[in-house]
């Protein structure tokens, strides 16, 4: 794949999905990037073959330090980010660890927020404090606090807006620059917004990571994850991900880059059908509470409003009966999948102890402040008058059997 061309800076976003990273020559004039499955690429030329090696000239020498097909996806990211460099990993996870890993050694310090998905809090829990990095979590609404934490000395501060699965939103400008009055770096999670609703980057960020087995692939058939920034740090993702090994293989990688294309036109219906489903369960008598950043009532809807485009396609609600009634209610459901996946073509619904925090115990959900009522919804595709009817009609169905079938007041795990 050769000849690669810039594209135009003014092209909407349904076009930068489409072309970004693709207007390249193909082999055969193929239309479609190949998937090119091989480990490794041979050089007749010894000393051709040891400058590709140091990166001297272009090429490729081992597909994991570097693939054609994942490098089209990586600059695809670079085009919907406006980043100068992206990195490629096996999953939304390994891009994480791999970025944190990257920036924090022993005897540094990171400052985030208590409710970060479930995967990335057991990071800070569990794993970065074993390599002798000092964390500090805080309430993710207390933003005095966090630039208190901040202000105190950090070499990396980690940020999840909107938040899995809450839905809160942080402030990134007036954290990035508490950031930069300390020289911390700061690494966003954009995986809930996507690049289409919201680029950190341009807030001042300096990584952006995203789990690309969400929204970008958006048919929940494979799993990636992308690192992007600028290539002072993404060579040091880079080359951690090389020696680790967590590569993004090259299939994986044409999933991902086919499923990016039809982004905009799927998130235009996804967030549609969210800010419909969000308001009706505002009314419902069975919802105790909605998180949704396109309510007006949202804490976090003004801050949204200011650095979003749009308020993504994931809603979640507290049923007022806790798990007991999320298990009657969830099966009542015809158009959704009850699984741990999320920004996919078909509706997803799951509680947080089976999807976003089942690494977590319950007396950690609940130091987090995640309610075991809590249900996220991931949005899909389908009609929003038919996604609007089914939940109304479970809900119906769920209100009725407790009118006629009283429950015993009881403490649920």
């Amino acid at each position: 794949m050769n000849n690669k061309k810039t594209l135009d800076a003014k092209v909407g976003a349904g076009t930068r999905v489409v072309w970004g990273g693709e207007q390249v020559s193909h082999p055969y004039n193929a239309t479609q990037t190949p998937i090119v499955a091989s480990a490794a690429y041979g050089y007749d030329d010894i000393d051709t073959w040891y400058d590709v090696a140091l990166g001297n000239q272009p090429g490729f020498i081992y597909s994991r330090m570097s693939n054609p097909t994942v490098a089209v996806l990586e600059d695809k990211l670079c085009a919907l980010e406006a980043a100068e460099s992206a990195v490629a990993f096996s999953s939304g996870m390994a891009a994480i660890s791999g970025v944190l890993h990257s920036l924090l050694a022993c005897g540094q310090r990171v400052v985030s927020t208590r409710d970060s998905y479930g995967g990335t809090n057991k990071i800070f829990e569990e794993f970065l404090p074993r390599m002798g990095v000092e964390v500090t979590l805080c309430d993710t609404y207390d933003t005095e606090a966090i630039e208190r934490e901040i202000a105190r000395g950090c070499n990396v501060v980690y940020l999840e807006t909107p938040t899995n699965p809450t839905l809160k939103v942080l402030d990134i400008r007036r954290l990035v620059a508490a950031a930069k009055r300390v020289g911390a770096l700061v690494v966003a999670d954009n995986t809930f917004a996507t690049p289409l609703n919201q680029n950190p980057l341009a807030l001042g960020v300096d990584v952006v990571v995203h789990s690309a087995t969400k929204f970008l692939s958006g048919h929940g058939d494979v799993l990636g994850g992308i690192a992007c920034g600028a290539e002072t740090l993404m060579s040091k993702v880079r080359h951690y991900r090389e020696i680790n090994g967590a590569a993004l293989d090259p299939f994986s990688a044409y999933l991902i880059i086919r499923g990016i294309k039809t982004l905009a036109l799927r998130l235009r219906q996804q967030q549609a059908s969210a800010q419909a489903l969000a308001e009706y369960l505002c009314t419902e008598p069975l919802v105790e509470a909605v998180n949704y950043p396109g309510l007006a009532e949202h804490p976090g809807h003004a801050i949204a409003r200011a650095q979003m485009r749009g308020f993504g396609a994931i809603v979640s609600f507290v049923l007022k009966g806790g798990m007991r009634d999320v298990a009657q209610l969830l099966p009542l459901l015809k158009y959704a999948h009850r699984a741990g996946n999320l920004g996919a073509v078909e509706t997803i619904y799951g509680p947080a102890r089976t999807t976003s925090h089942v690494e977590n115990t319950l007396e950690e959900r609940q130091a987090l402040g995640i309610s075991e009522g809590l249900v996220r919804i991931s949005v899909g595709i389908e009609d929003t008058a038919d996604l609007l009817a089914d939940l109304r009609d479970a809900c119906t169905v769920l209100r009725e059997r407790q009118r006629t079938q009283p429950q015993c007041t009881a403490v649920h795990a």
